[in-house]
């Protein structure tokens, strides 16, 4: 061999060696991506095109001054000047205290001297534009709200060409209310659909239209449900089933007719001429062209980023070109602005995408550009210096702008959409099943065969990774972030050690309302993107709102719908005690004893989970334990071990790790968090050691990670994976979320996705292997005594006192009425003693509890960036 040769040789096992050596390369994380752009909970990459502008909070709509000069973006917290030419805040300014912004709702004068915004403290609020461009706060009008919330939560709002009148959609009262701008009175309310969303006015005045929400009036023998106080149209499983626009005379005072459109009719365009109106269909993934001569649909374009998927796309708002021949509508799953191509011959048709940010949900065009609203952003990303955790609440949205692009810039930009979005992969998870496919635990396509025949799914409430795990000493942990540790989360910890601790998981959403969502529907639609200025119209933990709900229902559904059975204990019920005054203590007496002194009482507001779910199991409630209702579920458990039946797929609510404060008459929250593990550990090893446990796979996640930090995102959470085929001892840092699981599951049960975000999902095939391992979990005890009560107030003083105060002040009847930094203090505090500092540097934005009220005041003078 000759010296060019060997030294070949001897590079190659140099390069080969040094290969070897090198570390592997990081996995995929929520974040900086490691190539370009953010990767967000849902597991799709943002690389936005044009100008991005970064703000704290959820944007929701925007308007552009007359002159192009500025866009005015609502925000959920406070309205935001952007200068168009340097792309950058020029303002923030606060609404009042405890005040947030609707939904939607933002129009500017014709003259741009002022602009206009809706609140949910039932205000209309004008601002008026100064000289030097910024705003400053001048009148306001009030609505009256009817029963039972006394709220009106306007939204959409038109102004008239002289700027003497605002019409306003009432989504509350579902009605559009007439306002005099002049006197600041409102004059009329005209009742129109279920909570009208936006409005457009003719150009002579003469007529409005309005987007209902929830469509049109129920009528006798229709399937309804109550929404905010409302009879709305329902389907089957519960899901609202109607979408309207109405036609108003505003001269009259009354209501033409309504046009049938798609569900959750969104924004609305109406042509220059007057002769079309577009309708996004948020719920239906289209947009709606109405002949307002004829008054009915002539044409519905689908804009999804292929014909062949689900739904998913959430299509919301629009802009529409001054010629007419281009409507911009924002697509909210696929992060992206879908380009249409307008044709009165009814050919209209989707010629591309623009990226943008996380969720766009409102949009503006000056005919060079096209201005998004990214109502998400780039997640929970508000970064500081030396930051050493991220708390879920610290919405980074963002606003861009971008160049109306090219048809070749289009159609690369179409490309990056597609592969950022996911597309390929939620495509592939509806490829045909291999007829002679072997059982997998987790099969390759829907349809092969499983090893398993019986899913159980465990939702409980609100943690983080850390918060739990981090003092686990394996994986990608921090201690110093960690709560509810070993000593009170035994069998967390033994789960996680004995089976495989997943520590790159992440829960999609971010509260009860949007996270049990997520949970049990694979997405979150547009009403829960949206409501985070206030959730004064509902807030759907308990599946009370039908308007929450996606048009593909939830997962029972699916498993319902493909010939597989199913039992439901706790999830989306609500119980309450008789006698009202029973405490904490009272219930878990009952439960000592054996005896049924307090009568819980269960509510499930949702016919078809009602009719699958146990009568006596108790849902949402935190004076019941954990330990009750595990006692529950055993009955019926131990009746299906006797007769060899037992449901394809269970769904156990958890909840008591939620806790309730440090208040007298309850629990340390130690205490509850230890009643939730021992459930957990106990459940797992009574079904372990049960005729079913060769066939049977358990999942155990978190609704949400609201209350609490992580050193990697403050979306990261835990998920614990039991069964013979889970790969035992390892670590798995693939990334994974609540929609991993549910697509897993899915899988599992030979079920198909129910939309385009599970379907997207990556799934969790690295947490098993083809052998069983049979051996059964053993339940640690606890460390905690579950009964152990918080002391007395009259012993306590400084820090301790106050913050028992404020646990008592809280409402707690119903997840997340409480403050959460409050609450988040007092677990911090309750566990690591007044002496340990709470890291309040990256707690994030929070204050806001059910209602998404601010509780704390706004500092300065609303004219500078919040960087708080």
């Amino acid at each position: 061999m000759d010296k060019g040769a060997w030294i070949a040789v001897l590079a190659a096992v140099v390069l080969s060696s040094c290969s070897r050596r090198l570390p592997p390369n990081p996995p995929d994380a929520v974040g900086a991506a490691q190539d370009d752009g953010v990767i967000v909970p849902t597991r799709q990459l943002i690389r936005p095109a044009g100008q991005t502008v970064e703000l704290s909070g959820r944007p929701v709509d925007l308007v552009l001054s007359p002159d192009g000069k500025t866009a005015y973006v609502k925000n959920d917290r406070s309205v935001l000047v952007i200068d168009a030419e340097s792309w950058s805040i020029r303002q923030q300014l606060p609404y009042a205290e405890k005040e947030g912004g609707s939904m939607h709702g933002i129009a500017i004068a014709r003259d741009g001297s002022s602009l206009f915004v809706t609140t949910t403290l039932n205000r209309l609020r004008e601002a008026v534009v100064r000289k030097d461009g910024k705003l400053a706060w001048r009148t306001t009008v009030s609505f009256p709200g009817l029963q039972p919330k006394k709220a009106a939560y306007p939204c959409g709002v038109a102004l008239s060409d002289d700027g003497q009148t605002a019409w306003v959609c009432l989504s509350m009262n579902n009605a559009l209310a007439v306002v005099d701008l002049e006197n600041l009175q409102m004059h009329a309310q005209i009742p129109v659909g279920v909570a009208p969303y936006g409005v457009a006015v003719s150009r002579d005045r003469s007529l409005a239209y309005v987007t209902n929400w929830g469509g049109r009036r129920a009528k006798r023998g229709d399937k309804t449900a109550k929404s905010a106080g409302t009879n709305t149209v329902v389907n089957e499983r519960g899901v609202a089933s109607s979408g309207t626009v109405s036609i108003v005379d505003l001269n009259a005072r009354k209501e033409l007719a309504q046009i049938d459109v798609g569900l959750h009719p969104a924004d609305l365009k109406l042509s220059a001429d007057g002769s079309r109106l577009y309708v996004a269909n948020a719920n239906s993934d289209t947009v709606s062209v109405i002949d307002t001569a004829a008054r009915k649909v002539t044409e519905t374009i689908l804009v999804r980023p292929d014909e062949t998927l689900p739904f998913g796309s959430a299509s919301n708002a629009l802009a529409l070109s001054a010629d007419g021949k281009t409507l911009f509508v924002a697509n909210g799953g696929n992060n992206a602005v879908a380009v249409v191509h307008l044709d009165n011959a009814g050919a209209s048709r989707v010629t591309g995408f623009v990226p943008a940010g996380w969720y766009p949900g409102a949009l503006a065009t000056d005919g060079t550009n096209v201005y998004v609203a990214n109502v998400k952003g780039i997640g929970s990303r508000r970064p500081k210096p030396n930051q050493k955790g991220w708390a879920v609440q610290q919405y980074q949205g963002t606003v861009t702008k971008v160049s109306i692009p090219s048809a070749d810039q289009l159609q690369s930009y179409t490309r990056r959409v597609r592969e950022d979005a996911r597309v390929p992969q939620a495509l592939a998870a509806w490829e045909r099943a291999q007829t002679d496919a072997p059982p997998l635990p987790v099969p390759m396509r829907v349809g092969e065969p499983s090893v398993f025949e019986h899913v159980v799914y465990v939702i409980k409430e609100n943690r983080t990774y850390d918060q739990v795990l981090g003092d686990i000493g394996r994986g990608n942990s921090d201690p110093r972030l960690c709560v509810f540790g070993s000593d009170v989360t035994p069998n967390h910890h033994a789960l996680a050690q004995e089976f495989v601790l997943l520590d790159n998981y992440y829960c999609n959403g971010v509260v009860s309302a949007d996270g049990h969502a997520w949970a049990t529907e694979g997405l979150a639609v547009d009403y829960l993107e949206k409501a985070f200025g206030g959730f004064a119209r509902s807030y759907p933990f308990g599946g009370d709102d039908p308007l929450a709900f996606a048009s593909t229902g939830f997962i029972w559904d699916n498993v319902l719908l493909h010939g597989r059975s199913f039992r439901n204990y706790g999830e989306m019920a609500l119980s309450s005690l008789e006698p009202k005054t029973a405490k904490f203590l009272d219930v878990y007496d009952d439960w000592k004893r054996g005896t049924t002194r307090v009568k819980i009482k269960q509510n499930i507001a949702i016919e078809a989970l009602r009719r699958y779910s146990c009568p006596d199991y108790p849902g949402w409630n935190l004076k019941v334990p954990d330990a009750l209702r595990l006692r529950v579920f055993m009955r019926e458990f131990d009746e299906a071990q006797r007769t060899g039946e037992w449901p394809s797929f269970v769904t156990v609510y958890l909840p008591s790790d939620h806790t309730s404060g440090t208040g007298e008459n309850a629990p340390t929250p130690a205490s509850q968090v230890a009643d939730n593990d021992l459930a957990v550990g106990k459940l797992i090893e009574a079904i372990s050691h049960s005729r079913f446990w060769a066939t049977t796979c358990i999942f155990v996640i978190e609704d949400d990670p609201q209350a609490g930090f992580d050193h990697v995102d403050g979306h990261r959470s835990f998920c614990l994976v039991a069964s013979p085929y889970t790969l035992r001892g390892q670590v798995v840092s693939a990334f994974y979320n609540q929609t991993s699981v549910l697509h897993t599951m899915e899988l599992m049960l030979g079920l198909p996705p129910m939309n385009q975000m599970d379907a997207l999902a990556p799934v969790m095939r690295e947490c098993f292997m083809e052998k069983p391992d049979l051996t059964p979990y053993t339940a640690r005890p606890n460390w905690v005594p579950l009964d152990r009560m918080n002391p007395k107030k009259a012993k306590m003083a400084g820090l301790e006192l106050e913050l028992a105060t404020k646990s008592e002040a809280m409402d707690l009847t119903q997840p997340d009425r409480a403050d959460d930094d409050t609450l988040n203090r007092i677990l911090w505090h309750s566990v690591k003693g007044a002496r340990s500092p709470y890291p309040a540097d990256f707690a994030g934005a929070h204050g806001r509890g059910l209602n998404g009220l601010r509780l704390t005041p706004t500092h300065g003078d609303g004219d500078d960036d919040d960087d708080d």
